[in-house]
């Protein structure tokens, strides 16, 4: 095996599998995330510890899950909810990376804690958000004005976010050290809401062919009216198509920077998304959230996961074992040979495992299921069966869930308490149970939610 390679992470937001053409859309176009599909790895089974965006980005950067970490919503950048010391003792793959020599940089999307303007642990070079004078729309918009946040001091810029996000990136890597190696992650934010302000050049192919799928409706109800109703759903297709290609665009940028260098062959490049996003499916707009209770539908929780590393002998195929976060984290301390100690690996005690053996073609154990929680909610599916367990506080009316994914995909049939299914309940119940027992930690855990500290003013096991 060569040496260390350099890391590069492309980690966007809201962007459902769906919604690649290497995964089988046919309108959207993705050419640099289809070039990485077909001559590298294409994780046909890839999830999100959580469907929605700090729990998951936690437990990417720290190697474990939410009831582990204790982050189970987003975290608010407002004062009352961001004085808490989220993940304050965790110990973060970028720290291990350093530790192992690399030069570390993220540019753009943070919100594993409430602060995205000072450097966090880990990280030689940080670009971010200042929220503190735009607020939300700082971080989410896509052109306009930005504040962002160069190690620690505040640049306004003006112009599609990606764009300066980019620049910034290529800034890192043509300044950085070439005697080390680089971790790099760039999160971009296109295919989060608003559904709005996209090129031209991208919005108007989308407006002819985008049209949205007339669904039937979610057996949850909605958790706001934005979650059914937008005002024009064609138009956020387009938009949100439109963000899937601007990402592209970005990612096809530093994929001709690195080859341009001569570094690519030797660069583990990864694209996936924090979560899922439903734009219409279930008649519905949003991701874990956008129901009452929490759900865990395949838009919300399947991601796109492309892995590349000509140097590294990945056999560039699809791959359908599950694989989360959590197991990325572990593959890419695996692939910078980052040494952990036995003390740091009782503290991580990640449920992650590194696949990097399969991608060379030898064959490991690999687990059969996936499990994902949020919040008072936990799922487990095995890729034919999907099971839903609540727990206190419970919406009236919306209990355990159960579907038969092989005659029932779309998750529109709930069978829990169909008799004929009882033996595959119990089956995946107990596989569930088990994995939490393992790995929870109990002060921590999404059982116990709300005596767990206020992440946002919109949880969903509080607004009811």
């Amino acid at each position: 095996m060569p040496a260390q390679p350099n890391i590069l992470l492309v980690l966007s937001d809201d962007h459902g599998q769906w919604s690649l053409g290497c995964y089988g859309n046919s309108i959207v176009q993705t050419p640099n995330m289809d070039f990485m599909g077909s001559s590298g790895v294409r994780f046909d089974n890839a999830f999100t510890p959580c469907p929605v965006c700090s729990p998951a980005r936690a437990s990417l950067f720290t190697g474990r899950i939410p009831s582990q970490h204790g982050v189970h919503d987003f975290l608010s950048e407002d004062p009352e909810f961001s004085s808490h010391p989220w993940l304050a003792n965790e110990i973060w793959l970028p720290q291990l990376l350093q530790r192992a020599g690399y030069q570390t940089g993220l540019v753009g999307k943070w919100h594993c804690t409430p602060d995205g303007h000072n450097p966090q642990p880990g990280f030689d070079y940080w670009v971010s958000y200042d929220v503190r004078q735009r607020g939300w729309a700082n971080q989410y918009e896509h052109s306009g004005l930005f504040d962002i946040s160069v190690q620690g001091q505040t640049h306004t810029r003006r112009g599609f976010q990606s764009h300066i996000l980019a620049e910034e990136a290529l800034r890192f890597l043509e300044n950085r050290d070439p005697e080390r190696p680089f971790f790099l992650t760039v999160g971009l934010v296109d295919t989060h809401y608003p559904f709005a302000d996209q090129p031209t050049r991208l919005v108007e192919p989308y407006r002819a062919v985008a049209k949205t799928a007339r669904a039937r409706p979610s057996h949850l109800p909605a958790s706001g009216p934005n979650a059914i109703s937008p005002a024009d759903p064609d138009e956020w297709l387009a938009q949100y198509y439109a963000g899937v290609s601007m990402i592209d665009h970005q990612l096809g940028t530093l994929l001709d920077h690195l080859e341009g260098q001569r570094w690519l062959d030797n660069t583990l490049v990864v694209y996936t998304s924090d979560h899922g996003h439903m734009i219409g499916q279930h008649g519905l707009y949003g991701k874990g959230n956008a129901t009452t209770p929490q759900n865990f539908f395949a838009e919300s929780i399947r991601v796109p996961m492309l892995m590349r590393w000509p140097a590294g002998g990945l056999t560039a195929s699809p791959l359908t074992a599950p694989f989360d976060h959590c197991d990325l984290f572990a593959t890419l301390l695996d692939a910078a040979g980052a040494m952990v100690t036995q003390e740091e690996q009782q503290q991580i005690d990640t449920p992650g495992q590194s696949i990097l053996p399969t991608l060379r073609g030898q064959p490991q154990p690999w687990r059969n299921y996936q499990c994902c929680e949020y919040g008072n909610a936990r799922m487990i599916t095995d890729l034919t069966h999907k099971l839903v367990r609540r727990y206190a506080p419970i919406v009236q009316d919306f209990g355990d869930e159960f579907f038969d994914l092989a005659t029932d995909p779309h998750e529109t049939i709930n069978r829990i308490d169909d008799a004929h299914c009882a033996y595959d309940i119990q089956r995946l119940s107990r596989q569930l149970e088990a994995f939490y027992a393992r790995f929870e930690i109990p002060a921590r855990a999404g059982k116990r939610i709300l005596e767990l500290p206020a992440h946002n003013r919109l949880e969903p096991w509080r607004s009811f």
